[in-house]
């Protein structure tokens, strides 16, 4: 009997949405009002709507004027057919001053988020001095928030001094407990030498094994497919792709 064939990795796309002044009540509010809209969407395999944190990475400080959307799609036509013509698209535009939306092709994908793995069963190599993007996220235990708290922000602040960075952001689905950064880098040699060298970072690794801070966790490597928009006033992606 043939093995199976190996299984396609999920279309994926991420949204930042930069909120005008003055309307972070609705920046807040649509993190509730937008579910029923999106759980009639056709195509729409899995999403998660995610306030953001101040800074590049893990941050207690909440930043009320950046939100994201991240989904897995049955197909680029699917998630085409979203942005270009969905009625709450529109709706976010009225209220937010920017907009930048990557088209992401998962690699591999190890862990859960929300009890499934949505990206990938499969792992592909990377594109040679290409761009990649990185997602990390978990679900923090209660009784280990605190000590988490005390070490991660040190790692989060290594990320300014990181060669090769183009963009990082702090996003989550709760404050304080289910938390995930996502960076995108200019390679994934860059990518590789922040993670296994910079001490902050190996020491975070190091005491999330130890101190068992999370009740699930997810890491996810994607090549940038497509830039729309903007992110922080530019495309950190432009002439890269």
């Amino acid at each position: 009997m043939a093995p199976p064939a190996p299984s396609a990795p999920a279309h994926t796309t991420l949204s930042l949405f930069g909120v005008k002044p003055g309307h972070w009540r609705w920046g807040l509010a649509q993190m509730g009002t937008s579910l029923p809209a999106l759980q009639k969407v056709k195509g729409l395999s899995f999403y998660k709507l995610l306030g953001s944190g101040q800074g590049r990475g893990f941050s207690l400080k909440p930043n009320w004027y950046r939100y994201g959307f991240m989904a897995t799609w049955e197909s680029p036509a699917a998630a085409e057919d979203f942005y270009q013509g969905h009625p709450l698209l529109e709706e976010y535009r009225q209220h937010t001053f920017e907009q930048y939306t990557l088209a992401l092709r998962p690699l591999q994908a190890h862990g859960l988020w929300s009890g499934r793995n949505p990206f990938t069963q499969e792992t592909h190599p990377s594109p040679v001095n290409a761009p990649i993007a990185v997602l990390t996220r978990a679900s923090i235990r209660l009784t280990k928030a605190i000590d988490f708290w005390k070490n991660v922000p040190k790692a989060s602040a290594s990320l300014d001094h990181a060669e090769g960075l183009l963009g990082s952001i702090g996003l989550g689905e709760a404050p304080f407990v289910r938390q995930a950064t996502f960076s995108l880098w200019r390679d994934e040699a860059t990518m590789k030498a922040y993670a296994y060298r910079m001490a902050e970072h190996r020491e975070v690794i190091k005491r999330t094994r130890t101190q068992g801070w999370y009740s699930e966790e997810l890491f996810a490597r994607f090549t940038p497919l497509s830039s729309q928009g903007t992110w922080n006033g530019e495309d950190p992606l432009a002439g890269l792709l």
